[in-house]
């Protein structure tokens, strides 16, 4: 029984060593391999690479102005920030690239004529120069689309490289809008002067496939007398509610050209703009002590219809089609070398 033990015990302790002898390699490994190799980090095979421009659009140099901070980008990846922000991805590929082409225009005219920026050339206040959205914020709002949609604008932008707008060999003010009602409007009719690139030229709008295309704003008399008379304080509203508004005037698009409010003559456009309505392409009618608008479309009408874009582009319209459409009498042509080297920030 005792040589049983012993030899019980003998095979316990040899197991035992055993044991250890093998784990103990195993325990020094780890440290020694990252001593030798170093630690390498995960790589998270799902991230995109960054946009690169093209040859043209990359080497001109912009300092854009976000709220207070101005940031350094190349042409390139700001435009892909404006597309983003200005037309809806989901529009046709040769629709976003007419954006891309008019939003590059409009860039190049904006600091040709001087930036009012201090120590930027251009923004991303929509109110002041052009929208700008980053990639997050986009991915944000386009949800399982992000990697088709974001290819598709960046698609949009390296494939129209350098192209601009051009009338006599300068870039054009390359306006556009979201939807005209059936016609664009001359710039003229909306603003105070008129260009030639800029006429009134009909617009394939499939209105009813357009989110808030036809809309309805109601008002009553105080609201419609307080807003009116902040920007015109001589203006008479001392009469019933059906006399307000005299004398409309439309013109070619069918837009309010001019209008009487309160005795006061007023552009379509300023209604629009004090009233905040869509667009100036607008009719009224009074009831009791109320004014409803009824507008169509979205904008103030001049240049390229966004939706009008995609609608020649799904007929089977390239972006230089939609283009020479819009743009009466221009021509679409690579930037100068002048365009494509910027001053080197102070």
């Amino acid at each position: 029984m005792r040589k049983r033990q012993d030899l019980r015990q003998s095979i316990a302790v040899s197991a035992a060593l055993l044991a250890v002898l093998f784990l103990l390699p195993l325990l020094c490994i780890p440290p020694a391999r990252e001593a030798l190799f170093g630690h390498e980090d995960d790589v998270d095979e799902t991230e995109r690479p960054p946009f690169q421009s093209g040859e043209a659009d990359g080497r001109r140099i912009l300092r854009v102005l976000t709220g207070e901070t101005v940031t350094e980008m190349d042409l390139g990846t700001y435009l892909v920030g404006v597309v983003r922000a200005e037309m809806p991805a989901s529009f046709e590929l040769e629709a976003l690239k007419a954006q891309t082409v008019a939003a590059r225009t409009y860039t190049l005219y904006q600091i040709a004529g001087g930036s009012h920026h201090e120590n930027a050339d251009i923004c991303t206040d929509h109110t002041c120069c052009q929208a700008y959205l980053t990639e997050e914020a986009a991915r944000a709002n386009w949800g399982d689309q992000a990697d088709v949609w974001e290819d598709k604008v960046e698609r949009a932008v390296k494939e129209t490289d350098g192209e601009v707008i051009l009338y006599g060999g300068q870039p054009i003010l390359a306006v556009f809008h979201s939807a005209s009602a059936g016609l664009t409007r001359a710039a003229g009719e909306v603003w105070m002067e008129d260009l030639p690139y800029l006429q009134a030229v009909s617009s394939p709008e499939e209105g009813e496939a357009i989110p808030n295309y036809y809309s309805r704003v109601t008002f009553t008399a105080a609201e419609f007398r307080e807003k009116f008379l902040a920007v015109h304080p001589e203006a008479d509203f001392s009469g019933e509610v059906s006399t307000w508004l005299t004398g409309a005037v439309t013109d070619s698009a069918g837009s309010v050209s001019t209008v009487n409010v309160g005795g006061v003559s007023m552009k379509g456009s300023q209604v629009r703009s004090v009233l905040g309505l869509r667009s100036a392409c607008f009719t009224w009618e009074t009831e009791g002590d109320r004014i409803t608008f009824y507008v169509t479309g979205y904008g103030h009408g001049v240049g390229m219809s966004q939706y009008g874009a995609n609608a020649m582009a799904k007929n089977g319209a390239d972006h230089r089609e939609i283009l020479a459409h819009y743009y009466t009498g221009v021509e679409i042509s690579g930037m100068e070398e002048e365009d494509l080297t910027a001053d080197t920030p102070n």
